[in-house]
């Protein structure tokens, strides 16, 4: 019996549903921002001298489409799951912003920082030399043991738009613990899967080059 109220307990902290009062007594929703948690900004790469126009360097224009998400990933709601095969919705905590929508921003911002590429949102009137494609495949709270990790799975790949070439594709896979086993504790370290994420996809695209 002390076993079930202790599950019950626990389901409802996930849920962000506890309520001690009568009905007017629900938390109010938290909005959390998606960050990139990878630190202070770093040192520009140098940028590509390989082919010249004019006598000047041509740096290539890289198209980033916004990053596809799985239906039950494109949504404000913050995702967990408590077993294998299961997903579920934190009632009270959001996003203010959709995922995929805002991890595409989040990554324009790191690749035009890099200074590598002259980066824009694909879909525009803007030529592009290249095309990055991307899908959170997972991004959620794994929360079948205490405080859990956020599980964050990218799938990219690289398109020469001249040559109309794959120049590659690639999967990255982040698993992050948290501070506390609560939504805010879920969303601090979806930040830092996203900032780690990003450190790895700059660093291959820098060979794909």
């Amino acid at each position: 019996m002390k076993k079930s109220l202790v599950l019950a307990a626990l389901s409802l902290a996930l849920a962000g549903c506890v309520s001690l009062g009568g009905k007017n007594d629900a938390p109010a929703v938290v909005y959390y921002v998606l960050g990139d948690a990878a630190g202070a900004p770093k040192e520009a790469v140098p940028q590509r001298a390989d082919v010249l126009q004019g006598g000047e360097a041509h740096v290539p224009t890289l198209l980033v489409l916004d990053t596809a998400a799985g239906s039950f990933y494109d949504t404000d709601q913050l995702v967990f799951s408590r077993s294998a095969g299961t997903r579920g919705q934190y009632q009270f905590a959001r996003w203010t912003e959709r995922p995929g929508k805002r991890f595409a921003e989040l990554m324009r911002t790191r690749l035009d920082r890099q200074g590598a590429y002259r980066v824009a949102a694909a879909g525009g009137h803007v030529r592009g030399d290249l095309l990055l494609d991307s899908e959170l495949v997972e991004f959620y709270h794994d929360a079948s043991s205490q405080p859990g990790q956020v599980r964050l799975v990218l799938r990219v790949e690289l398109v020469d738009l001249k040559q109309r070439t794959l120049l590659g594709k690639r999967v990255f896979e982040q698993q992050v613990p948290l501070a506390s086993y609560d939504a805010a504790g879920a969303a601090q370290a979806s930040s830092v899967a996203v900032g780690r994420a990003l450190d790895e996809l700059t660093a291959w695209l820098a060979t794909r080059r």
